[in-house]
């Protein structure tokens, strides 16, 4: 029997399981970055920039739904829910751009009520 050298290695199966693993981890890490809860964010042409403390979101929904980070949170509850964090903490609205304008005025005047010192609007910007 003859034996044959290897002459090279092939490298287009591995190349295809790593484009593979890369779709993956990009399309996991957009999910995470934008966050779970689906908001179609209103157009702005100012974008300001994100704070060094992280920011508290707070979610309404186009159905009216207020969620507090990852907990749906009744707006008579708000006050409960916000009763342990800093008021120091910078809140992040994001509010769908479908929303009653009184339910987001409704929101802001109990978050200014607790006695938040940094709120914030957030938006995508216009192309």
């Amino acid at each position: 029997m003859d034996e044959r050298e290897f002459d090279y290695l092939n490298v287009i199966p591995l190349v295809d399981v790593m484009l593979v693993l890369l779709t993956i981890v990009l399309t996991t890490s957009t999910f995470i970055a934008t966050g779970g809860i689906k908001v179609d964010l209103p157009k702005a042409e100012a974008v300001q920039d994100a704070s060094l403390q992280q920011p508290l979101t707070i979610a309404i929904t186009k159905e009216g739904t207020v969620w507090v980070e990852n907990s749906e949170t009744p707006l008579p509850e708000l006050a409960t829910a916000l009763a342990e964090v800093s008021r120091d903490t910078p809140i992040t609205i994001r509010a769908d751009r479908d929303i009653a304008l009184q339910l987001f005025v409704d929101l802001y005047e109990a978050v200014k009520q607790l006695e938040f010192t940094t709120l914030s609007l957030q938006t995508e910007q216009q192309p």
